[in-house]
C-alpha cells in the first residue's frame, strides 16, 4: 500500500509541470482536498496541557524507567590459599561480589574458612555459596580407590580434557569423588551447597557432567548447576577458543540437567586469556552485554602468598581482579549496564 501511495504521489508530482491547465483551474480542482491543520494542531497542544506525562515526553524531561538485571558475581576457587580466601571474603563484605565456589580438595581449606562465609550468609546481604568440583592436578582426591591418578593426585587438566572426550574416565568413581567433596563442604557449612560449578570447567566435560548429575541428585537435589553458555554470537566467540569450546561442552550438561529436573543458570560469561597483560576493567563491561536476569559472572580475585603459587599458574590476574572490583569505580561500571548484584 506504501509503494502504491508513494507511486501515485511522484507520478502526479512529475506531471504538475507540464500540465497546461491554468493555476486557477488547478486550484480550483483541488480546493475540497486542502486539508485546515489548525483544529488538529489545538487538539494536540490542550492534550499536552492536560497530560503532563506526554508533555514531559515531548520535552525531554521523562525519567525513563531502567531495566536492571540481578546477576552472580561467583569468585571461584575459595579455600585454594589464604590470601585468596581473604580477597573474598572482604569483597563479600564489600557487597562487590556476591557468590563464591568452594574448593574442598583445597589444603588450605578448613572449617575455620567456612565460618566466616557462613557468617555472611547469614546477614542481610544475600551471598550464594557453591561447590567448585575439582578434578585436576595438583589436587588430590578425597575418596579412596579413584582412578586414573598421577602420582597420587588428579590428572592435569589437557589429560583429563583428552580423556573424556575418549571417554576414558570412571563415571562411577568420579560421582563418588564428587559425592565426598559435597559431603565434606555439607561438612563444613552445615548445609549443601547453593549451586555446583567445576574447577577448570570440568564439570561440563562428557563423562563428568553424567557423574555430576547423578551425585547432585542423590546429595544436593536443590542445588542449581553452572552452565557456562555464552549468550555471544558464534563470530566473537570465534576469537575465544577457549569460551568456544566451553560454551559448545556446556550445552549438553543445560540439556541433561534439565531432563532430571536440575536447575541451571540463564548464561555465563567471564573467559578470557588469562594472559598477565589483560587488561581487566577494560574487558569486564563486555561480560556485560546481553547477559540475561540470572546469570553468572565468573571471577578470580585474590592476593597472592605462597600457597597460591605452589598451587596454581593464575596469580598475578587474582590481584588485577580484586583491585578492580575494589576500586571505587566498579559500582557506576554496573549501574552503568543496568546490572545489580542486591
Amino acid at each position: 500500500m506504501q509503494k502504491e501511495e508513494a507511486t501515485t504521489t511522484e507520478a502526479a508530482a512529475k506531471a504538475e509541470p507540464g500540465s497546461t491547465k491554468p493555476e486557477s483551474e488547478l486550484n480550483t480542482a483541488t480546493a475540497e482536498f486542502v486539508f485546515d491543520p489548525a483544529p488538529v494542531k489545538a487538539a494536540i497542544d490542550e492534550f499536552a496541557v492536560k497530560s503532563p506525562a506526554k508533555a514531559a515526553i515531548e520535552s525531554g524531561t521523562a525519567v525513563k524507567t531502567p531495566v536492571t538485571r540481578r546477576i552472580w558475581l561467583c569468585a571461584d576457587d575459595y579455600g585454594i590459599s589464604p590470601g585468596v580466601n581473604d580477597a573474598i571474603r572482604e569483597l563479600i563484605l564489600r557487597s562487590r561480589i556476591n557468590a563464591t565456589s568452594v574448593m574442598t580438595v583445597a589444603p588450605s581449606f578448613t572449617r575455620a574458612e567456612a565460618v566466616p562465609l557462613t557468617i555472611l550468609s547469614a546477614g542481610s546481604q544475600r551471598i550464594a555459596i557453591g561447590l567448585h568440583v575439582t578434578l585436576t592436578a595438583p589436587f588430590r582426591p578425597l575418596s579412596s580407590g579413584y582412578g586414573p591418578l598421577q602420582d597420587g593426585a588428579f590428572l592435569p587438566l589437557k589429560a583429563t580434557l583428552r580423556a573424556a572426550m575418549l571417554r576414558r574416565l570412571k563415571p562411577q568413581k568420579i560421582a563418588v569423588e564428587i559425592g565426598a567433596q559435597i559431603k565434606a563442604f555439607t561438612a563444613a557449612f552445615g548445609r549443601p551447597p547453593d549451586f555446583i560449578d567445576g574447577h577448570q570447567h570440568v564439570h561440563i566435560f562428557p563423562q563428568v557432567r553424567e557423574a555430576v548429575i547423578v551425585a547432585v541428585r542423590h546429595a544436593a537435589p536443590d542445588a542449581w548447576l553452572r552452565h557456562c553458555g555464552s549468550t555471544l554470537s558464534f563470530a566473537k566467540l570465534f576469537s575465544d577458543r577457549k569460551g568456544l569450546l566451553i560454551d559448545h561442552l556446556s550445552g549438553a550438561l543445560q540439556k541433561r540437567a534439565g531432563k532430571f529436573g536440575l536447575k541451571t543458570n540463564p548464561a555465563f560469561a567471564g573467559t578470557y586469556s588469562f594472559k598477565d597483560s589483560a587488561d581487566y576493567p577494560a574487558l569486564f563491561p563486555g561480560f556485560l552485554t546481553d547477559l540475561p536476569d540470572g546469570s553468572v559472572v565468573m571471577c578470580h580475585p585474590g592476593h597472592v602468598d605462597d600457597e597460591l603459587k605452589h598451587l596454581d599458574t593464575l596469580t598475578t590476574l587474582r590481584e588485577k581482579e580484586y583491585e578492580f572490583f575494589a576500586g571505587e569505580a566498579f559500582p557506576g561500571v554496573l549501574e552503568r549496564h543496568g546490572v545489580t548484584l542486591s
